[in-house]
């Protein structure tokens, strides 16, 4: 397999393009698949199934949000222990060798050049297609906000998470911070600001790369993937979520 063919065939998947809402949604963790030339990396089945290798439920939520906030959505097709899409080439743990409590065989002792050819093969694609899809709506004179969609394991490191809901930002605190307030306010949800993670995690990258220079409102979701393992559980979700983010953008627009 070629490098361009590698480049088509990992691109960024984009739905409802034309979706009339201001807000495109992002998943960056959206699939568990390991294609060629990769493969499995030297997991188990149960390890490529598990949260190590994905975000559980982040896409089904991220398409039912889609459908009720009318809104563009813009997804990855491989697991993210092939390249972490929201982390950059500059990061070991763009293509970890351990993550959590897992050793990952097949990104032990990556060259220069190997790391160099997954970043060509996924991560500028994707970043490429994503960037064309805002270019495109600034350029048609459309309102937009960058809103990733993320899921958390109940249990890290042997440490239960009390939070099911976590907003996080990067420079501009505002929309996460209307999320926070309005959740707390709308839902029986436990809702945290920059919990379970923050940026000084490094985890606010596609918003610092994507939204940022354009200056568009942005905000990380993360919702513990106990809450949405079903696609029911993902749709009962998105019926609580989606009121949330429409009332925050219109609290924000009005501060």
């Amino acid at each position: 397999m070629s490098l361009q063919s590698i480049q088509t065939d990992f691109a960024a998947s984009v739905e409802n393009p034309d979706a009339a809402g201001a807000i495109l949604l992002v998943c960056e963790h959206a699939s568990n698949a390991f294609p060629a030339p990769w493969g499995c990396l030297g997991l188990t089945d149960a390890q490529c199934r598990a949260h190590v290798a994905w975000d559980p439920g982040a896409l089904d939520l991220s398409r039912a949000l889609a459908s009720r906030l009318d809104a563009a959505l813009v997804h990855a097709p491989v697991s993210r222990l092939i390249y972490d899409l929201n982390r950059g080439p500059d990061r070991a743990d763009a293509m970890a060798a351990r993550s959590e409590v897992h050793d990952i065989p097949g990104n032990q002792s990556l060259t220069a050049q190997d790391r160099l050819h997954r970043a060509q093969a996924l991560y500028l694609p994707f970043h490429t297609a994503l960037h064309a899809e805002i270019v495109r709506r600034l350029a048609l004179g459309r309102a937009t906000v960058l809103v990733t969609i993320h899921s958390f394991t109940p249990v890290y490191h042997g440490q239960p998470r009390a939070v099911e809901f976590g907003v996080i930002h990067d420079a501009d605190p505002r929309l996460a911070q209307e999320i926070v307030t309005t959740a707390q306010a709308m839902t029986g949800l436990s809702c945290a600001l920059n919990e379970p993670y923050s940026a000084a995690d490094g985890v606010t990258h596609t918003l610092r790369l994507q939204a940022t220079p354009y200056g568009l409102a942005n905000a990380m979701l993360e919702i513990r993937n106990d809450l949405i393992a079903t696609p029911q559980q993902a749709e009962a979700m998105a019926a609580q979520l989606a009121p949330v983010l429409q009332r925050a953008l219109i609290a924000m627009a009005e501060g």
